[in-house]
């Protein structure tokens, strides 16, 4: 079908001549039969995430949707079978991602060529034709001056898939449309991570968030944070907040790398060399690091070779159609929309070049397996997460708790749970006990507590038991002894007096006691208890009614210590009273 190729070329050269009357710009790309359904996959995809909240679409809709576009679009009698119910908004969502990139497709090509030619003038392509070559029925195996014959210098080299040389092929040819429409979003999707930058889905997420809240294209987007940080300047950087600042190391290179691209493009007057320069120098960013035998290595330089030779080509034929086709006639003078438009930038001559070989690619054969196009994953260019386009601009799925984990995950969390966590060993104080411990799993909470559980501090009430008076202990003391010599026990009638004083009569700590002395204990007439209740008293007392005093220390007794007589009745010293438990906690922990 070369006899197609030749008017479909003609239409699009007659376009480029014209497309000033009804295009805002030069740089305006075609999207190609590829391109056209990669973009109605991504708008059926943002108008299901709109109306059901997934940004997802299956294949089987995406090509019922693919029928009735072309059908629509070129004024077709519709299939037999039902469109989708989103249809219309499928619709504008596909003309508003064009319109946001700055390209248009092959229908759209034909449509203004019908309004920039005459009306009597006989169209180049029919509808039928075109929906026949879109939609894969047509073959067209090559077009005329687009593909180069194998040179014999490429004998010998190790061949490559035909899926892994239309990947790089199209890698390439997005490097080069971000040079001409710096606005094609797809173009920069294929080419973000490519080599890898480690620019991956989530980086991408954070692009178009970016691009959408300043409401401008994601290569603006990325070269005006890069930019910032360049600058720098207190008050001027992106904020540490930014959720770009986490890839800055990879926009960095990206960006500088279409900077390289861009200095060729500007200095290298020759568009020929600068058409040369450009492909080589996204080649050895392509096999950077990968082996000579490699398949992307050898599908990088085959398509080198056929870009650059084809990129002399055009130019030489641009030339003679500038020079009159070697007749010696002297070119037209440049009009005013062909010098500049608007628009200022370096290597005129060689973006014309680069804009007819895009062109030219737009036209190439659609791809026959729709599946490979629209889920391809190609780890050999991007990583570990591929350059499938609906993937990178699906935003990662943030978890939300609601779904539940695997049976498998669950049961080892609970696992985890209920094992004994070992505790770091550190030096406490000797008031340890008042610390709190950690909280024990849940396995040891339901178990029985042992005895070593039970806590050591607490101790049970005393016991409210009927004790002598205080002449009655100092008279048990003394049964069958030398009145002038004090005992032991004697010096604690004022503790016991003190602590029981409240049954007896109100006295103060620290007022004598009366009738103290060892002539008391003579002419009283109660009969001292016998050594059992003294015995039963002394623990009674210990445990009980003197829980708030210090333990006495060791008295020597008998007859080799003498107290004098005079102190019998002196009145004890005044002691400082202690707070509620800090007698009880001191002989605690006396050992």
């Amino acid at each position: 079908m070369g006899a197609l190729g030749d008017r479909l070329k003609l239409m699009v050269k007659t376009f480029r001549r014209e497309c000033h009357r009804v295009l805002q710009s030069e740089r305006t790309t075609v999207h190609g039969a590829d391109g056209m359904l990669m973009v109605l996959q991504l708008a059926m995809a943002e108008v299901n995430k709109q109306r059901a909240g997934e940004f997802k679409v299956p294949l089987s809709d995406v090509l019922m949707a693919w029928k009735h576009l072309l059908l629509s679009k070129l004024h077709l009698p519709p299939p037999d079978f039902a469109r989708l119910e989103n249809y219309d908004l499928i619709l504008e969502a596909y003309e508003s991602f064009l319109k946001r990139s700055n390209t248009v497709d092959l229908v759209d090509i034909l449509r203004m060529y019908k309004q920039l030619t005459l009306a009597d003038s006989e169209e180049p392509v029919s509808p039928t034709q075109l929906f026949q070559f879109l939609s894969g029925n047509v073959e067209v195996s090559e077009l005329p001056d687009s593909s180069v014959p194998s040179t014999p210098s490429s004998k010998g080299r190790p061949c490559c898939s035909p899926q892994v040389k239309m990947a790089v092929r199209r890698v390439f040819c997005s490097y080069l449309n971000l040079l001409v429409n710096t606005k094609n979003d797809m173009a920069l999707a294929l080419t973000l991570d490519v080599p890898g930058r480690a620019l991956g889905r989530q980086a991408f997420t954070d692009i178009k968030h970016a691009a959408q809240n300043a409401n401008t294209s994601l290569f603006l987007a990325v070269t005006s944070f890069v930019r910032a940080i360049q600058l720098g300047g207190k008050g001027y950087a992106p904020a540490e907040s930014d959720p770009l600042r986490k890839h800055v190391k990879g926009l960095s290179d990206y960006v500088q790398f279409l900077d390289n691209l861009e200095e060729i493009l500007g200095e290298t007057p020759d568009p020929s060399v600068c058409g040369a320069k450009l492909v080589t120098a996204i080649r050895a960013a392509l096999v950077k690091g990968r082996s000579s035998g490699d398949e992307l290595y050898a599908a990088a330089e085959e398509t080198t070779r056929e870009l650059s030779e084809r990129i002399c080509q055009i130019h030489q034929t641009q030339q003679l159609a500038a020079n009159g086709s070697g007749m010696g006639i002297s070119p037209a003078r440049p009009k005013a929309y062909k010098v500049n438009h608007a628009t200022a930038y370096g290597g005129r001559d060689t973006v014309k070049v680069l804009v007819a070989l895009l062109d030219e690619e737009a036209l190439t054969p659609p791809c026959a397996n729709k599946a490979d196009l629209l889920s391809e994953e190609q780890p050999v260019l991007g990583g570990a997460e591929g350059t499938c386009v609906l993937t990178l601009f699906r935003s990662p799925e943030v978890s939300s708790g609601d779904s539940p984990q695997p049976l498998k995950n669950r049961v080892q969390s609970r696992l985890d749970l209920l094992k004994p966590k070992a505790k770091d060993k550190v030096v406490r104080s000797q008031f340890a006990c008042t610390y709190k411990d950690e909280e024990q799993p849940l396995n040891r909470v339901l178990e029985f507590p042992s005895s070593s559980q039970v806590p050591t501090c607490v101790h049970p009430a005393p016991k409210v038991k009927a004790t002598p008076t205080v002449d009655e202990e100092c008279s048990a003391g003394v049964e069958g002894g030398d009145t002038d010599e004090p005992t032991p026990e004697c010096p604690n009638k004022e503790r016991s007096g003190a602590q029981q004083g409240a049954a007896l009569e109100p006295r103060s700590g620290n007022a004598p006691i009366r009738g103290a002395g060892p002539g008391r204990a003579k002419n009283t007439g109660v009969h001292a208890p016998s050594k059992g209740n003294k015995r039963k008293q002394v623990d009674s007392d210990r445990h009980g009614g003197a829980e708030n005093q210090p333990p006495e220390k060791k008295r020597p007794t008998g007859a080799s210590v003498k107290m004098p007589a005079k102190n019998v009745n002196r009145a004890p010293a005044s002691k400082k009273k202690l707070i509620a438990g800090q007698g009880k906690l001191t002989s605690f922990f006396r050992v």
